[in-house]
């Protein structure tokens, strides 16, 4: 049996179960995917997934790179203990974000292949881009502005417009970024410098900005409330709930998600 059949017959199944847990076809899908928890590997996900919407849908993955700046947690993680000389000789070493071939490891397996399928395209964000094959793909991550992480201006809003539905696929409220758009539409949200390495006229360069200063501390909270509330009458079918593979997975619109955050976040959130 050739590796593309066994991955179809493996996509059978997992794909029947998507479509059980009421995954569209024709829509769009906003994956955050843990492959460890699913047990199965990330093409037959990806296969499954791309089967599951149909050729008319289109499936969308973060493709972030928080490795190419010293603002984000990731570096402060890694140079924690380190001299002020290992720390410059790690930011000397980050290379610049590159739309094609910067890869986002840190999303996990399922979004790195999704990134790399053919006829996949990617935003244009230098830290916090998205990766979508299908349909709406051009639209979907086309005017992601690169001072603007996940707000208006970033393919989180286009998904809002889509009506697009999200899947935690063996992950928690925690890594559901959809959150983060709510955190835009809060009155005067607190914002923060950040600065990452690009490429400007073919050299290397830190560039720095200004965007609000995106949180996900209480994430996890904010989505257990929007799980356990009658979400605009919809009562427990706001987030449906099942198995994928061996994933626990929770299937919710982007759009009920984002205005349920507004307000929790805004009744929530201490302001300085």
């Amino acid at each position: 049996m050739s590796a593309v059949t066994q991955r179809l017959v493996k996509g059978g199944p997992i794909t029947a179960r998507l479509s059980e847990l009421g995954v569209e076809r024709g829509g769009v899908l906003l994956v955050h995917a843990s492959m460890r928890a699913a047990g199965t590997d990330a093409g037959a996900m990806a296969d499954a997934l791309t089967q599951a919407v149909g050729a008319d849908g289109t499936l969308v993955v973060p493709a972030f790179t928080p490795e190419n700046s010293d603002t984000s947690r990731s570096y402060l993680d890694r140079v924690r203990g380190l001299d002020e000389g290992a720390r410059a000789a790690v930011r000397a070493a980050m290379p610049p974000f590159d739309r094609a071939a910067s890869p986002a490891h840190g999303m996990g397996l399922l979004a790195e292949t999704v990134r790399l399928l053919p006829g996949a395209l990617r935003s244009a964000h230098p830290q916090t881009s998205f990766a979508a094959v299908g349909r709406e793909a051009a639209r979907l991550t086309a005017g992601h502005r690169p001072d603007c992480h996940l707000g208006e201006d970033s393919p989180l809003a286009r998904l809002y417009e889509a009506d697009a539905q999200v899947l935690l696929l063996g992950t928690g409220f925690d890594t559901c970024t959809a959150f983060h758009l709510a955190e835009y539409r809060l009155p005067d949200p607190p914002r923060r410098r950040y600065r990452c390495v690009v490429t400007r006229q073919g050299r290397r360069q830190w560039w720095e900005y200004e965007d609000i200063e995106l949180d996900d501390g209480d994430f996890a909270a904010l989505g257990h409330a929007f799980e356990h509330t009658d979400v605009a009458g919809a009562g427990a079918g706001a987030v449906r709930t099942g198995q994928v593979a061996a994933a626990r997975c929770r299937l919710f619109r982007l759009r009920a998600a984002v205005d349920f955050a507004t307000v929790w976040l805004g009744s929530h959130r201490r302001r300085p």
